[in-house]
């Protein structure tokens, strides 16, 4: 008999609700869900079909219907396409999206209002998502950057994680849509986070702020997070209070524990990091770059941290050794491992609870050092 985890909820009637923001962003067109009317049967429908994967035994069962409602859609593998094409293959973001609508699950009331704005970079433009609480006057900001490997994925596919610090932390979040690779190699993405930093900073009366700014990220986008923090410590600008990573892009060492332990893993795996490389990258030897390697970069005083990984993830022990790293450096590091789910996992809050946890445990972190 299958175990059943925190999908069981359902069965005692408890309706999931679904934060989704309004939106004023043409770019945006997050799905909503119609309202549920049998949540007994949406829970049956959501436990996983098949067995757990020989690299995931400690998977859990919402993580996993995740991940079988994606591999249903018969995608190729994203290493063997070009960016062009990979940018077309569905998303964790759309699994579970289409899960919630296939079970018929509510929609709560949007706590913010968005609004989308092409902000000025060196050599072009770039696309922002602002998120802003439907009341109040002035709030804290968080600058946040999608991840994607620098290659793919939008603001739409991160939605879910701008969406949730935005009410969670009620702050305004800039959600950054940087130039990708490999028509922008490195270090572009890296410089349009930086501009974007820069660009929130000079507009913070507009964006509602009060003055206090966080950056956080996804990936490629903790990364750059971490990046903008040491840009802004090294130019003598005002560094971010907080930084927030999530599994970030930290290392050189594709041979790490996590990536021998986790190569075949889904929705990530080792072929698709040395691909998002190869389109980012210049040359192989820029992956020892500090911009990109994190770890053999200057650490010290950077803004407190806290920083998420997942087990299940080629990308753990690049995230394990950055906090290690900071740590040393003498940084503050809140850290934590969220066990029984992959990379991607911490936008799934809907229907994944370790995701939920993580981005309540987030939120907490980022409100302390705006309080301080």
């Amino acid at each position: 008999m299958r175990k059943k985890y925190g999908f069981a909820l359902f069965s005692l009637g408890i309706v999931m609700l679904i934060a989704a923001c309004n939106n004023s962003d043409k770019s945006a067109t997050p799905e909503t869900a119609t309202p549920a009317t049998d949540t007994s049967k949406a829970a049956s429908s959501l436990y996983p079909k098949g067995p757990k994967p020989a690299w995931g035994p400690s998977i859990g069962s919402e993580m996993l219907a995740v991940l079988e409602k994606l591999k249903s859609y018969d995608a190729p593998p994203l290493e063997t396409l070009s960016a062009g094409e990979a940018r077309k293959n569905p998303t964790p973001a759309r699994a579970v999206m289409d899960l919630i609508k296939e079970n018929n699950m509510v929609v709560a009331p949007s706590a913010c209002d968005t609004i989308g704005k092409n902000i000025p970079v060196n050599g072009g433009t770039i696309h922002v998502r602002i998120y802003t609480p439907k009341t109040g006057d002035k709030f804290p900001i968080i600058v946040y950057y999608q991840g994607g490997g620098w290659v793919i994925a939008d603001l739409d596919t991160y939605d879910a994680s701008a969406r949730a610090l935005a009410e969670k932390v009620n702050a305004v979040v800039v959600s950054v849509h940087y130039r990708q690779a490999p028509e922008h190699k490195f270090p572009t993405a890296h410089m349009d986070a930086f501009a974007a930093y820069q660009w929130v900073w000079k507009n913070i009366r507009e964006l509602k702020g009060d003055s206090l700014v966080a950056v956080a990220g996804e990936s490629a986008g903790g990364n750059l997070a971490a990046n903008v923090s040491i840009m802004a410590r090294d130019r003598k600008i005002r560094v971010p209070i907080h930084q927030l990573l999530i599994y970030p892009i930290a290392s050189d060492d594709m041979n790490s524990p996590s990536y021998q332990e986790y190569a075949a893993a889904a929705p990530l795996n080792k072929p698709m990091m040395i691909w998002f490389m190869q389109q980012y990258l210049p040359s192989a030897g820029i992956i020892a770059d500090p911009r990109i390697a994190l770890v053999k970069a200057n650490l010290k005083n950077l803004p407190p941290t806290t920083l998420i990984t997942a087990e299940l993830d080629p990308l753990q022990s690049d995230g394990k050794s950055l906090a290690d790293k900071l740590t040393a450096a003498g940084v503050t590091v809140n850290y934590k491992n969220y066990i029984g789910v992959t990379h991607e996992f911490f936008g799934m809050g809907l229907l994944v609870p370790q995701a939920k946890e993580a981005q309540d445990f987030a939120a907490k972190e980022i409100r302390k050092a705006f309080m301080r």
